[in-house]
Parts: structure tokens; C-alpha cells; sequence
């Protein structure tokens, strides 16, 4: 009756509520008698009893706690406990205050998980109320109005016990119109860790700081010298920007003990940025990226930061082992391609901030692991493989082991506590989630110290890629956690070289417990078998190359980023990548071609046939052989054989022809094909086939060529006779004149005179007349003689 007069905004009369009163009362009399008979089990169960009950109407009012500070107070501190109450139902709140309430201690790891679920369940309130003057009071709380709240406390002043961790509580109080009494109408629980005093031995934690990013480069690079990088997107410069995800890892572990395991593609990535880099534009032509300052200033805070810290580096482009593992070990090849990330990965980040990283871990996605999963992680050389305490099923044991775990074969499994790890996840974006995941976390490592008096070593593996609000709020946690009584900061290779615990389970677990939710994010094996088939064609294209650099550089990084833990729940996007460096490497491949050939005509026994070898890269190819051949050598030969080979060398931007001698047998088409090789006998590029005519030199054809010559032959020798007569009859009339003549008719005594040239010239010293062809022969006489003929002459006209 109280929540539907509430709900319609009415208030029942005040018989109404003293009948519903005295019912309630008669009704619980005899459950009243029967509890109080029971004895008290335990001071919890005693503190529950003495609070006061949740009524109907609780949770009308919403109480977030935003900060407590200091997170783990010790003597003499004072706890300041801030935040925000909001009034959820539809009356206002009268004669409200916030109160502190102190529950009892929580001596298990689980026992915190339980509160963490239920932090605003208001049906059983936190232990009494502490001293009233720690309240903070409001005359009315409207409704969907928030107002803020401050409360300060002596940490004395709380009656906390023995170490441990202790439920805190705030809670709102107050009445309605429906219900006109004190009730708690709100309430919100957290965490106070208490160890006033240092520990013994105090747990030792590993906390991994990771700077990791999803995949942004494509393959293709510009034509020009620098090799201009291409990006997917600019979504790389928000990140690396002032505010930015990866700009807040930066500023927020530069000032804290962590090891930092960084992604050296990341690094490589931002890099090219430094300078001139393109992004895909709105049209055919890409944009041009203008964040270079961003990028450099990103760097050095980043060298700044790792500087005397130990850097664990990734495989480049943080591989998926898994997926490789469960998809991608029955495709051969695949495991190369691991092996080079893994090489590549230290003098990647080496060169670029100038420290030595280890690569002795590997870091399957959420820790989760099995038999095959640490084989493929160990193949490239890693010997410590960090998990996840959940993935291990542990019997008997009361306490939390260290890391380190031997698993066989010389492997290590540095396992991370799940509890701590998984802390941070969610919307820290509310400073009420915030706050409550810090005290969640101080409140799981001070329990898993009191567990037991040996030391252990404990690693911290939290998300891959956390949020900007998820870095804040691990930081805070680990700023206080360094200064606690109960841990102390080490490194990830101090805690994997820990003593191993010897009660702790050394068993992999099988691969049928991996968990199915992963499994269904893993890439497909049709992503390892695109990823061979680019790598096969990379090879045969290298060959040929006269800058190999140029091309398998990209191309190899890009693959290793084919297979990256980022495209996990991204299976578009993934296959979009890896298609586009196949398509882009086959375009490279394209513009070394052979030139298509029409049909060629053959006339005669033998002739030279040109094929052309065209090169559109911009560097020189080399290492070619171009073979022609016949496909029926009985009609048309290629020097002599079915085929001819010839190595060819063409610099960038140019065309070369490479000419190959035939000769034909038969008349007839035959048919020719000219195809590219590499020196080691691979095709190369697609063959061209051409068709030769030919048409054979028949033997009438060579009568008609003989007898032509033989006319030739038989002209020749008769204008030689002419000649010699012509000379003779000169030479008979000038012994007719006599010697006084020899001046005015210029005789053959004088070799450079006219007459020896008379039968090439005219008589004016003039060429042959037009009319006459080069090839005539030579007149016989003189044609300007105008004397009678002699006796016998023959004179031709």
C-alpha cells in the first residue's frame, strides 16, 4: 500500500497507517519471540541484529561515494569520505543526513568479491551508525536533485580491531510524506583497509604498465624516397594527444614503480608520424597527416618515462597466440611469421628509446592458456608465459601462491592474480566506480597478505588497452599500494625468477577448458592461410628487386599486423586489412608485365622477333629471365630450338625490348608464348601468346629472283663492251689528227679531263638529265657529237 500510494504521489490517512501499523506488529510478534530466543553466533551476525532493518520504501535514494582518502589510513589519520545523494523517488526527502556505518571485518578474498556485487543493497544495512556529530544534515532532498556531501572522521574515532579489511558504509536517512519516520532510504558500501603497521614479510607485486595500441599502418608506402607511410585513419594522433588514452599511460607511469610492456608497432607507428604521413581523404587522392609535433612530443615523454625501468617488449604488432594456436599451427608458414615479430621486436624498441628490452615473455589474451597455446607462445623464444590464476583449477590450497610457476620443456608460467588483474574493467568514467574499484583492489592485496606469514610474489596483468579513465584509476590504486605497510613494489622478471610454490599446480589446462567466449573471437584459419599466400607472393616478388628493403620492410610489419590481438571482436576490419595488403603487393607485382603482342608476319627463312619488358616500379628490376617459345618448332624455331631464354635487367620507369632470332621451316601460324621467370625457375607475371605468320620463299618465287639477276649480270657486261670500244675509237682518231690536237680535244693523257667523264656527263659539265634513272646505263657516244659518224660506229639514241 506504501509503494502504490507512493508511486501515484498520494498519502494514506493517518487511521489508514496506524491500522497498517498495528497489523505489522501483531503479524511479526511471534517471529519476534523466536529470534529472541536464538543466541548471537558471531559479532557480525550481532552487529546485523542491532542495526536497524531496511524498510519497504528503501533505495528511494541513491548514495555515491566519489573518494575516501587516505585509502588505507594508518594511526592518527583522519578519513575523509566525500560524494553525492540523489533522490530517486517522486516525494522529497525530509529531515535527511548521511551517516557513517563501520561493518565487520572481511577475513576472505571472496567474501569482498560478494560486497563488490551488492555495494548499494540497502535491504541489510552496514553495522550502527557512528557518533551523530560526523553526519551532515539537509532539510529536504528534491526529487532528481543531487547534493554533495563531505564527511570527516578520526580514523580512532571508527573502533576498528585487527588488521584487515573492514566494510564502510555511507548511508542517507530520512523521511517521506508516505512514510513519515526515520528510515534508511540509501547506502553505499566500500572498503577500508587497516594494517596500521608495516608487515613482515611483505608481499611482493609486479604490476605490468601496457602501452599498446590497435593496428593503424597499411602497407602501402609513396613512390618517393622517404616511402611516405599510409594510415588507416588518424585515430592514432587522439591517442597520442593531450588528454589522449596513450597520453595518459604516458603521464601516469612516468611516476610509478611498473613494468612496461609496450607493443614496439606502436612505437614504429608514431614514428612515422614524425614525419610526412597520409590518411585516406575524401576522394581517390589521400590526406596528410599534421600531427608530427604530436608525435615527436609523444616520444620523448615516452623515452622519458621508461628511462632505469624495465621494458618488456611484445612481438611486433602483439600477435594473437591463441588464435595462432588453435587456427593457425595446420597452415604452414604461419609460425614464421611469430618468429620474425619476435625478432624484429627488440631493435625496434632498442632504436627508438633507447633501452634494452627483454623478450623472454609471452602474453596470451586474458592469460588464458593451454598445451597448445604455450608451445606457440615458446616457439619464437620466449621461456615465461604470463597467465591468469583463473585459467589454473587449484585444490586444498587456503592462500594465494606466487607466480611463478615450472610448466615443463624449461617454460615458466608467471601467473597474474585474476582478482587484481580484473579490477579496473568497466565505465571508470563515474568517480563513484572509480573510487569503489581502488578499495576493491587495496582490499584484495591486504587480505591476500594476512592469508599466510610466507612472502609471496604477486603480478598484476590488467587489460590490454585500458581506457584514459581505466589509467587513472590504476594509478591511483598503485600510488597507494606502493606506499601500504603490506607490499612492496618488483619487477615482472623479479617476480617470474620468484621462488615456485611448491604446493601450487604445475598442470596446464587441457584445451578443452579454454574458455568458448575467446574462442569465438579468434581469427578464422582463413586468415592465416591469406596471410601465407601474401607472404608467398612477397618472396617471389623480392627476387627481382634491386632494393629489396623497400618492399619487404612494409610488407613483412604489415603481415605481423595481420595477425594482432587487436582484431579480436573486429573480424571486418581485420579481413578489410589484410585484403588490402594482398591487393596493394599485387598491384606492385603488376607493373613489372610483359607488353601484349599482335599477330607477327615472318617473310623469309629467318628474322628478329622483340618482346618488351615493362617496368612501373620505381626502383630497377633484375634477376629476370625471359623465355620465348614455340609452340611448333617444327614450323617456326627459336634460335634453333623450341625455345629461347635471355636475362633481363630494366631500371624503374623504363621499357627494355629483348629480341630473339627465328627461323621458319614451313609456311604457316605458329603460335609463341613469352613468359617472365626468376632465376630460380618460378613463373613471374602472366605470359603473353602471340601468333608468328609465316610464309615460306618458294622455288618459283626464287627463278623470277634469279633471272632478274642474271638481267642485271648481262646489261652490266654490255655496257662494259660499249665502254671499251668507245675508248678504242678515241684512240684511233687521235692518232688520225696527230699530237698538236691533244690540247684542244683534252685526251686521255690528262686524267682529270673531261672526256674520261663524258659518259657520266653531259657536254656542259652537268648531271645525267632528269629523265634518266641512276641504274641506266651509261650512253655510248658522246650526245652532243654533231661530226659524221666513222666507219662501223654504232651510235645509240
Amino acid at each position: 500500500m506504501a509503494e502504490a500510494a507512493d508511486f501515484q504521489g498520494t498519502s494514506p490517512s493517518p487511521a489508514r497507517r496506524w491500522l497498517r501499523r498495528t497489523g505489522a506488529l501483531l503479524a511479526g510478534a511471534p517471529l519476534l519471540a523466536g529470534l529472541l530466543q536464538w543466541p548471537a553466533s558471531s559479532p557480525a551476525v550481532a552487529a546485523a541484529q542491532d542495526a536497524p532493518q531496511a524498510p519497504s520504501g528503501a533505495g528511494s535514494v541513491a548514495v555515491s561515494v566519489d573518494s575516501l582518502t587516505p585509502g588505507a589510513p594508518t594511526e592518527g589519520d583522519t578519513v575523509t569520505v566525500s560524494g553525492t545523494v540523489t533522490n530517486k523517488g517522486k516525494q522529497p526527502v525530509t529531515d535527511a543526513h548521511v551517516g557513517l556505518r563501520v561493518g565487520p571485518l572481511l577475513d576472505t578474498r571472496s567474501g569482498i568479491e560478494s560486497v563488490a556485487k551488492n555495494s548499494d543493497g540497502v535491504r541489510s544495512t552496514v553495522g550502527p551508525e557512528i557518533d551523530d556529530k560526523y553526519s551532515e544534515k539537509f532539510s529536504e532532498l528534491t526529487p532528481g536533485v543531487s547534493q554533495r556531501f563531505t564527511l570527516s572522521v578520526p580514523v580512532n574515532e571508527l573502533d576498528l580491531g585487527r588488521d584487515g579489511v573492514y566494510q564502510l558504509a555511507v548511508s542517507l536517512a530520512g523521511e517521506t510524506s508516505a512514510q513519515p519516520w526515520e528510515q534508511t532510504l540509501g547506502l553505499q558500501r566500500t572498503f577500508l583497509p587497516w594494517k596500521p603497521e608495516a608487515a613482515g614479510p611483505k608481499t611482493k607485486t609486479a604490476f605490468m604498465w601496457p602501452l599498446i595500441s590497435t593496428v593503424h599502418m597499411t602497407a602501402e608506402t609513396g613512390s618517393d624516397e622517404q616511402q611516405t607511410p599510409v594510415f588507416h585513419d588518424d585515430e592514432l594522433a587522439k591517442e597520442i594527444s593531450p588528454g589522449g588514452r596513450l597520453d595518459r599511460m604516458v603521464a601516469l607511469g612516468k611516476d610509478l614503480d611498473v613494468t612496461w610492456v609496450i607493443d614496439p608497432d606502436l612505437l614504429a607507428s608514431v614514428v612515422a608520424m614524425t614525419d610526412r604521413y597520409e590518411i585516406p581523404g575524401d576522394g581517390d587522392e589521400n590526406g596528410v597527416g599534421t600531427h608530427q609535433d604530436v608525435a615527436k612530443r609523444w616520444l620523448t615523454d615516452v623515452q622519458r618515462a621508461v628511462a632505469d625501468k624495465e621494458v618488456v617488449a611484445l612481438p611486433f604488432g602483439d600477435p594473437d597466440l591463441a588464435s595462432l594456436a588453435h587456427n593457425g599451427t595446420s597452415v604452414t608458414g604461419s609460425l614464421s611469421h611469430l618468429k620474425d615479430a619476435t625478432d624484429v621486436a627488440a631493435r625496434t624498441v632498442e632504436s627508438i628509446l633507447h633501452v634494452t628490452p627483454t623478450t623472454d615473455f609471452a602474453w596470451p589474451v586474458n592469460g588464458a592458456i593451454d598445451p597448445s597455446v604455450v608451445r606457440v607462445a615458446t616457439s619464437a623464444g620466449a621461456d615465461k608465459v604470463i597467465a591468469r590464476s583463473d585459467t589454473f583449477e587449484e585444490t586444498g590450497l587456503t592462500y594465494t601462491t606466487s607466480a611463478p610457476r615450472p610448466i615443463g620443456g624449461g617454460t615458466t608460467a608467471v601467473v597474474a592474480d585474476a582478482r587484481l588483474s580484473t579490477a579496473f574493467q568497466g565505465d571508470m568514467t563515474k568517480a563513484s566506480t572509480s573510487a569503489l574499484s581502488v578499495q576493491r583492489f587495496l582490499a584484495q592485496s591486504l587480505t591476500l597478505d594476512l592469508q599466510t606469514d610466507r612472502q609471496r610474489s604477486v603480478v598484476v596483468a590488467p587489460q590490454r588497452t585500458p581506457s584514459a579513465s581505466q589509467a587513472q584509476t590504476m594509478a591511483e590504486a598503485i600510488g597507494i599500494l606502493q606506499d601500504s605497510t603490506w607490499s612492496e613494489s618488483q619487477s615482472l622478471t623479479d617476480a617470474a625468477a620468484a621462488k615456485p610454490d611448491p604446493a601450487a599446480t604445475t598442470k596446464v589446462p587441457p584445451a578443452s577448458s579454454y574458455p568458448s567466449s575467446l574462442r569465438k573471437q579468434e581469427l578464422p584459419k582463413a586468415a592465416f592461410e591469406q596471410i601465407v599466400r601474401t607472404q608467398a607472393k612477397l618472396d617471389k616478388f623480392k627476387v627481382i628487386l634491386s632494393d629489396q628493403s623497400r618492399v619487404v620492410t612494409p610488407f613483412g610489419r604489415a603481415l605481423n599486423r595481420g595477425m594482432s590481438v587487436s582484431w579480436r571482436g573486429r573480424q571486418a576490419e581485420a579481413a578489410i586489412h589484410r585484403s588490402g595488403v594482398e591487393s596493394y603487393l599485387d598491384g606492385l607485382i603488376g607493373r613489372v608485365r610483359l607488353i601484349d603482342k599482335s599477330e607477327t608476319k615472318l617473310s623469309g627463312r629467318s628474322a628478329t622477333i622483340p618482346v618488351t619488358v615493362q617496368n612501373n616500379l620505381v626502383q630497377g628490376v633484375e634477376h629476370l629471365v625471359l623465355r620465348l617459345t614455340s609452340t611448333n618448332p617444327t614450323r617456326l624455331e627459336i634460335d634453333g630450338a623450341a625455345y629461347e631464354e635471355q636475362p633481363v635487367t630494366v631500371s624503374g620507369g623504363h621499357s627494355q625490348s629483348v629480341k630473339f632470332t627465328t627461323s621458319a621451316n614451313a609456311n604457316g601460324r605458329a603460335t609463341v608464348i613469352a613468359q617472365l621467370y626468376t632465376q630460380d625457375g618460378r613463373t613471374y607475371g602472366d605470359p603473353v601468346t602471340f601468333d608468328v605468320k609465316v610464309t615460306e620463299i618458294t622455288a618459283t618465287v626464287m627463278l623470277v629472283i634469279g633471272g632478274g639477276v642474271l638481267l642485271l649480270v648481262l646489261a652490266g657486261f654490255r655496257m662494259y663492251t660499249q665502254r671499251k670500244r668507245a675508248v678504242a675509237r678515241e684512240a684511233a682518231g687521235e692518232q688520225t689528227r696527230g699530237p698538236e690536237a691533244d690540247e684542244d680535244v683534252h685526251g686521255p693523257q690528262n686524267p682529270e679531263a673531261p672526256g674520261e667523264r663524258l659518259p657520266q656527263e653531259s657536254a656542259t659539265g652537268s648531271r645525267e638529265d632528269d629523265s634518266e634513272q641512276p641504274s641506266d646505263p651509261a650512253p655510248d657516244t658522246e650526245p652532243e657529237s654533231a661530226g659524221p659518224s666513222g666507219t662501223g660506229e654504232r651510235v645509240d639514241r
